[in-house]
């Protein structure tokens, strides 16, 4: 081999092993670039069992505890010191008992039954000093106590007159003898044990109070009458096809009709035999509310098998005004002439809320910028709370001045902080949802109506969410759709602060009886808000409840 040859053969194998070492380059970069993207994985993922934690055993607010957040925000500090300047210094409330107004305890028990308890001295009883005789001067309130008597059961029989007429029987007249029975009301359910009463009374218990069928036949059963879940699931499902549907309906048209804001969401539903679903898959319960500043106090609930935009439209079709609602496609692509999304902010502060990093512990990272993006929005909360007592004029006119710089300084915050580079998909997410949301989000500057949240509406859905932890599912559509009845009309009748079982009682008391298909002005008189409901079915309190519905 010559020398050139060697030498050729020299540069071939020094450019191989060059090539060799740059696809090594390549393959090392390449598992550089892997570890990279796993190791942001696994932060996202103990990010998300962080928040999961907390969620489930931290505290239950969204809102942050102190304000020392908000000077990060240099180009709203002169606004955060105006609007919270007696928070500069922050300091654990101490735990103190709140005093009960004086005379709260009379006013609370003034509507409540009474019933006297009196201990007399006896005819024979002597001075227990010097052994003379006693005579009563007078008497003396000892104490003024709350009694329990516990609900009883009686077995009623509907007994009726029968009459004969005297006339039809008669000499020389050949007509038989008429008999004539004394009416009776019509029966809630017939062929049945069941009164209005105890229908009532067992929905009641299951929409009104969370108490499953399950559980309301262990009670029956202590009571001495057995009741199987599966009766009172048929006497549900019956009562509410035949007689609650129509005023079901009609609060339905009212709320479309005649109010100018609604809020609406969806929540989750199981239903087991579901045609064409699997047993395990999820349905859902679709939620309309009067807004807060509405005549009309009324939340309606519509049972789906889909999530989709048509159910949406359908249960919106006809109505003209605002809509406020979360940014879940089928609101946000609804595109409708006569309505206007408003965007909820308390979901948005949520994105920013779960964006916020956690440490082992559970405890935020001090200093993000999701808990910068957190604390704009708490702002404009802490706002919406000083003008809460306002005019919708002048609540307009508030928003329109410091509502308006707030946001517009948000907006710079969020375009100025989009362009940053961050591994924290859920800070890019919130980021992304304010961004393209702008508009609906900042809807609520247009109206002084307007709620700057949909809480209103999440606070209705929540006995039906804790509820549903109990019961799980709905075994048919056809309980699904009653189940949609009834809370219904249990949220709407707590809102007009009516006596949840009295108004069912009264319903199915009164609709058998009632000729609402030739007369459907009847169903009127019937709705939660009607001054027409006898005084039975109003709350008895004649205070200021002191706790939540």
């Amino acid at each position: 081999m010559t020398e050139k040859e060697e030498l050729q053969m020299l540069r071939d194998l020094v450019k191989k092993q060059k090539l060799q070492l740059t696809e090594k380059d390549s393959m090392l970069r390449e598992k550089d670039e892997i570890i990279r993207r796993q190791q942001i994985q696994i932060e996202n993922m103990t990010q998300a069992l962080l928040h999961a934690r907390k969620k489930m055993f931290g505290k239950s607010s969204e809102v942050s505890t102190g304000y020392e957040q908000l000077c990060l925000f240099e180009e709203t500090t002169e606004l955060a010191k105006a609007l919270l300047k007696e928070q500069e210094t922050v300091a654990v409330k101490e735990h103190k008992r709140t005093p009960r107004k004086p005379g709260i305890r009379k006013e609370m028990l003034a509507g409540l039954p009474k019933e006297i308890e009196e201990y007399i001295i006896d005819a024979e009883e002597k001075c227990s000093v010097c052994g003379g005789e006693l005579k009563v001067i007078g008497k003396e309130i000892v104490r003024t106590e709350v009694e329990f008597k516990p609900a009883t059961l009686i077995v009623k029989q509907i007994v009726r007159q029968i009459a004969k007429c005297k006339s039809c029987s008669s000499d020389g007249n050949d007509r038989p003898a008429h008999i004539q029975k004394a009416s009776v009301p019509a029966k809630v359910l017939p062929h049945s044990i069941a009164t209005h009463s105890l229908v009532a009374q067992i929905m009641y218990q299951k929409f009104g109070m969370g108490a499953p069928f399950a559980r309301q036949e262990k009670d029956f059963y202590q009571m001495g009458l057995e009741i199987s879940r599966a009766n009172m699931a048929h006497w549900t499902i019956r009562c509410s096809d035949e007689w609650l549907m129509p005023v079901y309906h009609r609060i339905h048209q009212i709320l479309i009709q005649k109010c100018g804001i609604l809020h609406m969401d969806e929540t989750r539903i199981q239903v087991n035999k579901e045609s064409g679903k699997k047993a395990s898959s999820d349905s859902f319960m679709w939620v309309l509310q009067s807004g807060a500043c509405e005549d009309i106090k009324a939340t309606f609930f519509h049972y789906s098998r889909t999530r989709s935009r048509k159910v949406a439209l359908e249960l919106i079709d006809g109505f003209k005004g605002y809509l406020t609602t979360d940014a879940y496609a089928a609101y946000a692509n609804m595109h409708l002439e006569d309505v206007k999304n408003s965007f909820c902010w308390s979901h948005l502060r949520r994105y920013y809320i779960d964006s916020i990093p956690l440490d082992n512990s559970g405890k935020e990272i001090p200093g993000s910028k999701g808990a910068e993006g957190r604390e704009y929005v708490n702002l404009l909360f802490r706002l919406e709370k000083e003008i809460s007592d306002l005019s919708y004029e002048d609540k307009k006119a508030k928003r329109q001045e410091a509502s308006r710089a707030l946001l517009d300084a948000f907006w710079s915050w969020v375009e100025n902080t989009i362009t940053i580079p961050t591994t924290n998909e859920k800070l890019t997410k919130a980021l992304n949802y304010s961004l393209n949301h702008k508009n609906e989000l900042e809807m609520f500057l247009e109206d002084g109506r307007l709620e700057i949240s949909n809480n209103l509406c999440e606070s209705h859905i929540r006995p039906f969410a804790t509820a549903r932890r109990a019961w799980l599912f709905a075994d048919t559509p056809n309980g699904a759709r009653a189940n949609a009845v009834l809370y219904t009309l249990v949220e709407t009748a707590r809102a007009n602060d009516l006596n949840v079982y009295a108004y069912l009682d009264y319903l199915l008391a009164e609709m058998p009886n009632a000729d609402f298909c030739n007369h459907p002005e009847i169903i009127d008189d019937m709705l939660p808000w009607s001054d027409k409901l006898p005084e039975s079915c109003r709350l008895i309190h004649k205070h200021k409840k002191s706790f939540k519905k």
